[in-house]
């Protein structure tokens, strides 16, 4: 099931780590250990194109038809390894060895898989069943298709069993979007989106910052962007995780983009505190 002797690291989020189709171990910066990931886009198919995305061979698409008793069965099976086995000690650093969570995170965007409620009741259940109710259940969405009664059916279960959402948001313009995402959206449209999501479960913003072509988010990008979050609702969020880009990207965008300064995301960070929101940075 494992690859002999590799460590996992922030790094390096290889989906191929372990030998199965749906369930995938990572060594998460934002969630501070071991993250459980849950990838619906095995056919590395999803509805945006995100510049930084790390994904190989990304497509336009949606989720494929899901195995949902592979599903389970890989879950229910590396939760116990996590607890009983010896993954722990022979792949995860020893300051990184704890689960963290459970992460709706693969190569596309998870809620455009059909199941998708269905699927988050299942995982609660297995969740629960591995003596791990403590460990929060996190859904990382671009957030596209809140608006979809299936979807907020999803959000209000996850809600139900303690989860939040990370909800995308990377810019505030439709050019910067576009040019970012790979997207045709309006921002008040997504504002709107963000919003309901917020309202339906726990919701933290994350946004990848970086240099395009050698140039940091400029105050006009910014402000566009604080714009954004104020059309949504700043008291309705529980923060902002702000991140750089600490891994390549494998989309042809890739050279546009060079890591931004970890002093510059925290003066960034510190724009958005005085705005009155929680702020977690990443660099």
């Amino acid at each position: 099931m494992l690859t002999n002797g590799q460590m996992l690291t922030v790094s390096d989020h290889n989906r191929s780590f372990i030998d199965m189709t749906y369930v995938y171990p990572v060594v998460s910066r934002r969630a501070g250990g071991v993250s459980v990931g849950i990838n619906l886009n095995p056919n590395n198919a999803c509805n945006w194109h995100c510049a930084y995305c790390q994904v190989p061979g990304l497509v336009r698409g949606a989720a494929p038809e899901i195995d949902l008793p592979l599903l389970a069965r890989e879950l229910s099976g590396f939760l116990d390894e996590l607890i009983r086995g010896r993954f722990m000690e022979e792949h995860v650093p020893p300051e990184a060895r704890v689960i963290r969570d459970i992460a709706f995170s693969g190569n596309g965007e998870p809620t455009g898989c059909r199941n998708f409620a269905e699927i988050v009741e299942r995982v609660v259940a297995i969740r629960d069943a591995a003596g791990l109710s403590g460990v929060p259940i996190r859904l990382i969405t671009n957030g596209s298709l809140v608006d979809r009664p299936a979807v907020q059916d999803a959000l209000k279960a996850l809600s139900r069993a303690g989860g939040e959402v990370w909800f995308k948001l990377d810019a505030g313009t439709e050019t910067d979007i576009a040019r970012i995402n790979g997207v045709d959206i309006k921002p008040q449209a997504h504002a709107r989106r963000l919003a309901l999501c917020a309202e339906l479960c726990p919701t933290w913003v994350q946004t990848c910052l970086f240099r395009w072509d050698g140039v940091a988010p400029t105050k006009a990008f910014m402000d566009a962007y604080v714009e954004m979050l104020k059309m949504a609702g700043t008291s309705s969020l529980k923060g902002v995780h702000l991140y750089g880009v600490a891994r390549p990207s494998f989309q042809p965008e890739a050279v546009h983009l060079q890591r931004l300064d970890p002093e510059v995301l925290e003066a960034i960070a510190k724009g958005l505190k005085d705005e009155g929101l929680t702020v977690m940075v990443s660099p």
